[in-house]
């Protein structure tokens, strides 16, 4: 967990789930903030204005397994801490990627914005990985931005990335604008390889863009 200043976030906070890759999966609860988005609020942790919740999915489990102890968890997490439901966000990378299009597709009406990192959603070489309730569909990235085309999505990927092809990014990306989407953005790095999390993280934009997303009515849910 990641709790901000009081006088950096007065009132309801704004509420992260982070869901990290496959290197971080364990028990120690320490790895999950040791990548991607842990080390950048650690550096602003003075003025860091959100709560961020940092699940760990244990040795060999995958996020399809885990959804609902990590939506527990954000409920538990946003209730103690004060969290506003309206403004509550979902990012991971990598296999926390996949993590993230598995749980908005749960959840589709939880989340104000995703922004999901070198992630997808099948995995030929890990099956185990691939998000789940798309079987039967013969354009699975159609159905979930038929889906999610509301919701709105900042994708970020490396165009070098040989661990989850750079195609399945830009694949969701045209498939939420064939949609119709109207906030959805992608951020291809050319020079980048699997790690685009460093990056993407470190954008400044994709700070302003995430806290200016609020869910209507969300106050009132869960």
């Amino acid at each position: 967990m990641f709790v901000p200043a009081r006088a950096v976030a007065p009132d309801a906070a704004p509420v992260i789930l982070f869901l990290h890759g496959s290197g971080e999966r364990g028990d120690d609860n320490r790895r999950p903030a040791s990548v991607g988005l842990g080390p950048y609020v650690r550096e602003r942790a003075a003025s860091f204005p959100a709560i961020v919740v940092f699940p760990q999915a244990p040795l060999e489990a995958e996020w399809n397994q885990l959804a609902d102890v990590v939506l527990a968890q954000l409920d538990a997490a946003t209730s103690e801490f004060g969290g506003d439901p309206a403004r509550t966000y979902l990012t991971g990378l990598s296999m926390g990627g996949y993590g993230t299009w598995e749980l908005a597709l749960r959840e589709p009406d939880r989340f104000a914005a995703l922004v999901p990192v070198c992630g997808g959603l099948l995995h030929p070489r890990r099956p185990s990985m691939a998000v789940t309730g798309l079987d039967g569909e013969d354009d699975p990235y159609a159905a979930v931005a038929r889906r999610l085309r509301d919701t709105p999505v900042w994708l970020f990927h490396g165009a070098r990335d040989t661990a989850v092809p750079v195609d399945y990014s830009r694949q969701l990306d045209a498939a939420f604008r064939e949609a119709g989407a109207r906030n959805v953005r992608y951020t291809e790095f050319p020079d980048a390889d699997h790690n685009s999390w460093d990056p993407a993280y470190a954008t400044p934009e994709l700070w302003t863009w995430l806290f200016a997303q609020h869910r209507t009515g969300a106050s009132d849910q869960h």
